[in-house]
């Protein structure tokens, strides 16, 4: 198999280049923008929500948790959609659940409406959460993929930190009657605003050169390759896509074949990982965790904020370090520290310390969650799996990630405040995942620093010819 070499495509890049893939590291970047402002946005809504239209406690938590039940089915869907029309194509669709799902919820006159307005837009987090890791992965050069693919969950989190402020902007306009009557559909219809931007970006960005290919558009692929890359490593590329994928797309069923079954098990745990060791409880809990741990509502509110502060930071700083580093180590690293920052906000919540020490556990954790499992687990999917099924394999890891989130969602209320458990022993089954976590990265997950996407396809082959569970790195 032709196989670029990866010292080579270390060399810098000519202005050109950057700004051809630009385009379409902004669109990946705007995708997990809109992903983690409809899925904050209605922490700040909730409130008024339940105001405006007299919600019971269980149909307040259904608000919150309609948009992630939209993500389930639209995480299976965009993995088959993205085979037969493209990436772009489904990015598009994406991009348009967006702008409906964001004036649709700003306008209902019943709950029933509001519902199915946000349905809607999580059918479009679904989508985008399979679709843009996979986008920008097949169009990133090997020694810049992983700070390209990064973007997307950086994307995520400034999107979740901008919501923090966007709501607390528009809240200050009127009183409380204003924000129930107003306010909150102001807070969910600005969402239509990014969302036309990126159907703008989408007008320019260009397909994925190796869906393209698979599909044997070589000379659209070839115009494409031709904005970043050199004749001589356009020329392997191709060869390496249509000697490891020659034109054909596995079926749902072939992804649980011997052959396919190790990239997938490393997925499904990565990501299941990743929401059971507890983050979205952080995210989605955070100002009630610490006002129940004697913080004031001010002061929980700030720290609430610091939270997203270092989640943008460190995962600028994976950014920097993952082509650097390695997946593998700031996994095993950012994992290690999840295991004892989040035994650290068990035994603080035992003992009943003080306000600045759980607010100091909880950014450690944030810290290593953002330098490591939050954006590698999104990359890794995208890199591990083989050209045939990679659309389709990260549809079930995008499910797996939903399903996961929904149940962390639902289920910390429940441990939190049930006396036999608690808030101390919720976070340690919390640290308990992670450790699994440590364990599991440790005995399974390969690296991929610095390799194309047609050597670490051929490296399962050759794992899967030597019966070795794991491909040698």
């Amino acid at each position: 198999m032709t196989t670029l070499d990866p010292r080579a495509a270390i060399k810098p890049m000519a202005t050109g280049s950057w700004w051809a893939l630009a385009r379409v590291s902004l669109v990946a970047a705007m995708g997990g923008f809109l992903f983690g402002y409809d899925t904050a946005v209605i922490n700040g809504a909730n409130q008024y929500l339940t105001a405006h239209f007299a919600l019971s406690p269980a149909q307040e938590g259904f608000a919150a948790a309609s948009a992630i039940l939209g993500c389930i089915p639209g995480a299976l869907w965009a993995g088959p959609l993205s085979d037969r029309f493209g990436r772009k194509s489904v990015l598009f669709v994406c991009a348009l659940f967006f702008v409906i799902s964001g004036v649709a919820s700003a306008l209902p006159t019943t709950f029933s409406a509001f519902l199915s307005a946000r349905f809607l837009g999580g059918i479009g987090i679904g989508m985008s959460s399979m679709v843009c890791p996979v986008y920008i992965s097949e169009c990133a050069p090997a020694a810049y993929r992983g700070r390209l693919g990064t973007l997307f969950q950086f994307g995520i989190v400034v999107g979740i930190l901008l919501t923090l402020f966007l709501n607390s902007y528009i809240q200050g306009f009127g009183d409380p009657g204003w924000n129930a009557g107003v306010g909150w559909r102001w807070m969910l219809g600005s969402e239509a605003l990014p969302a036309c931007l990126l159907l703008w970006l989408l007008r320019r960005a260009p397909e994925s050169p190796r869906w393209l290919i698979q599909q044997g558009r070589e000379e659209g692929a070839r115009s494409i390759l031709a904005q970043w890359a050199d004749a001589i490593t356009i020329e392997s590329e191709i060869a390496a896509v249509r000697a490891v994928a020659p034109g054909e797309t596995a079926r749902l069923s072939e992804l649980f074949e011997p052959r396919y079954r190790r990239p997938l098990v490393i997925a499904i745990g990565i990501a299941a990982v990743a929401q059971l060791s507890g983050i979205n409880a952080i995210l989605y809990y955070s100002t009630k965790i610490f006002t129940t741990a004697g913080i004031g509502i001010a002061n929980a509110f700030a720290a609430t904020v610091l939270v997203g502060f270092v989640n943008c930071l460190f995962t600028l700083a994976a950014f920097i370090l993952v082509d650097r580093t390695g997946r593998r180590v700031l996994l095993l690293i950012g994992l290690a520290a999840q295991v004892l920052s989040l035994w650290a906000i068990a035994y603080v919540l035992a003992a009943s310390f003080s306000g600045v020490a759980l607010v100091a556990s909880v950014l450690v954790f944030i810290a290593a969650f953002a330098v490591a499992l939050g954006p590698i687990s999104w990359l890794l999917g995208s890199e591990i799996f083989p050209a045939p099924i990679r659309a389709r394999g990260m549809s079930i890891m995008a499910f797996t990630t939903w399903v996961s989130c929904y149940v962390v969602a639902q289920t910390f209320p429940l441990l939190n405040g049930n006396p036999a458990i608690g808030p101390a022993n919720t976070f340690c089954i919390y640290s308990a995942v992670s450790l699994a976590g440590l364990a599991f990265t440790w005995c399974l997950v390969p690296e991929t620093k610095g390799r194309t996407l047609e050597e670490i396809d051929a490296s399962w082959r050759f794992a899967t010819h030597k019966r070795h569970f794991m491909p040698k790195v």
